[in-house]
């Protein structure tokens, strides 16, 4: 009887451990998500401050600053990639600010979000790209910053071209948390 009363303690604790922590695990998953809006639905990347901090650290400030808003995908290639992320949806546009590469061997698959950059590594800046299927060759080679961890089949309905006919258009790109205080 005393070692049920003991496990009965012992599992109570640990519940009441959990759920005290959930709320800060809870927030700081938040603070790591993006909510991608695009007219076909929401799109939620989780970012990936342990790949590439300097690099989600830039993009959560875009995205508060409302950078990203009614940004169009000027680069769509099918079997590749949708690009976005150029002010001026021309694909040679960005805010000046360059980023120094954080290349690792993550691989690049279907819903990994990298950086875009020019031939120089050093050159990542406001542009990125969402990967519609594998594509090993970018391994290495470009800054993995997050995954598409819901939504893809939205990503999937992005007009292709380069440029595409008619554009899609980010609605609202948001930090999780911030859209979550708000509601």
């Amino acid at each position: 009887m005393i070692r049920l009363k003991t496990l009965a303690a012992a599992l109570l604790l640990a519940a009441g451990f959990l759920f005290t922590s959930a709320p800060q695990s809870q927030a700081a998953n938040l603070e790591n998500m993006l909510y991608l809006d695009l007219e076909y639905g929401r799109v939620v990347i989780e970012l990936k401050p342990d790949l590439a901090p300097k690099h989600v650290a830039r993009i959560k400030e875009l995205a508060r600053q409302g950078f990203y808003d009614g940004i169009v995908f000027h680069r769509v290639i099918e079997g590749f990639m949708a690009q976005t992320g150029d002010p001026t949806g021309t694909g040679t546009g960005g805010t000046g600010k360059k980023l120094p590469a954080e290349f690792t061997p993550t691989p690049f698959q279907r819903g990994t979000v990298g950086m875009a950059r020019s031939q120089n590594p050093d050159s990542g800046d406001s542009q990125f790209f969402i990967c519609f299927k594998p594509a090993a060759f970018l391994n290495g080679q470009y800054t993995v910053w997050g995954q598409v961890v819901e939504g893809m089949e939205f990503v999937d309905q992005i007009k292709r071209g380069e440029p595409p006919a008619n554009p899609d258009k980010i609605i609202k790109m948001t930090v999780a948390a911030d859209a979550e205080k708000k509601s």
